[in-house]
């Protein structure tokens, strides 16, 4: 089971955002030993254009504003703590860029996990740009949390799609770090290769009905193999026929999951580039929050 002693979260001081720190403190008073940080980036180039826009003479009023925000971040640490039974958390505040400063922050402090809200302050902006979280996640190598619901119990049912790569054996134990009483599901769907090709070039059905069902049994075999592999608590297998982007979502509501652990990168290179088309539509559209976990994991 992966150790979570440094737990990073990010915020931005905004409501949503809040639930991404209330979460944070609830894994940290589950994790023995584990020491919570906040951090929030004050955005430098909102800073940059109140300058320009300002002409000069604006330095009390970026003390005031820079004050604000840390005593804000401040206040939230001593509330987390007092509601959560944990001594304050740590904080730290800087000036900079999100995209920068947050990356920066997980690498310099080691963290093990960073906690971050799946949507901010900015909306729209984020809807057209793609989210803040999901743009830290190419830049970070320690598993990401992004949170979308307000937490009111530790995880209790937790979905965890596999492809039997090498990132499925992290994804587990990190399931089970932050689950140690949930019930886990491995999700797997498969699809049948060429079988849309079959069909336009007239393959007899019962053909491709015998070849859907060697697919099926050969995903069967290798959940089985898996199963057989992990040690540790019951796993619930779930195999599929379909697309895993849609298949993960329906079953996340199917088994009624609070959390979704995804690999983070998938299997092609293509696949890493694009942070994962899969994880990148679980990320976008699950009700749940959602678990990617990084290269070293």
């Amino acid at each position: 089971m992966n150790a979570i002693r440094r737990i990073l979260a990010a915020t931005d001081l905004s409501g949503p955002a809040r639930h991404a720190v209330e979460r944070a403190a609830w894994l940290a008073r589950e994790q023995p030993g584990a020491q919570l940080t906040l951090c929030h980036v004050f955005n430098l180039p909102a800073l940059e254009h109140f300058r320009r826009i300002m002409d000069g003479g604006s330095e009390n009023v970026e003390r005031s504003l820079l004050a604000g925000a840390e005593e804000d971040l401040a206040q939230i640490a001593r509330e987390t703590g007092e509601s959560h039974g944990l001594a304050a958390p740590l904080t730290r505040l800087s000036v900079g860029r999100a995209l920068d400063d947050i990356p920066a922050a997980a690498r310099e402090l080691d963290a093990d996990l960073l906690v971050m809200g799946a949507r901010g302050a900015h909306f729209v902006r984020e809807f057209l740009l793609g989210s803040t979280t999901e743009r830290v996640l190419r830049r970070v190598r320690c598993p990401v949390l992004a949170v979308k619901q307000r937490p009111h119990e530790s995880y209790r049912r937790v979905l965890v799609p596999v492809d039997f790569s090498a990132y499925t054996a992290p994804a587990i134990r990190l399931a089970r770090a932050l689950g140690p009483d949930a019930e886990i599901t491995l999700f797997h769907s498969f699809e049948v290769e060429l079988e849309g090709k079959m069909q336009f070039a007239g393959v007899a059905e019962d053909t491709i009905r015998q070849y859907r069902a060697r697919a099926r049994q050969a995903a069967i075999d290798a959940m089985e193999t898996l199963l057989a592999s992990v040690a540790g608590g019951p796993l619930a297998p779930m195999v599929v026929h379909g697309p895993a982007s849609t298949g993960i979502l329906e079953a996340e509501q199917n088994v009624g999951a609070d959390l979704v652990v995804m690999g983070k990168h998938g299997q092609t290179l293509m696949e890493e580039l694009l942070l994962g088309s899969v994880t990148k539509h679980v990320l976008a559209h699950s009700s749940c929050d959602v678990l990617v976990s990084g290269a070293s994991a």
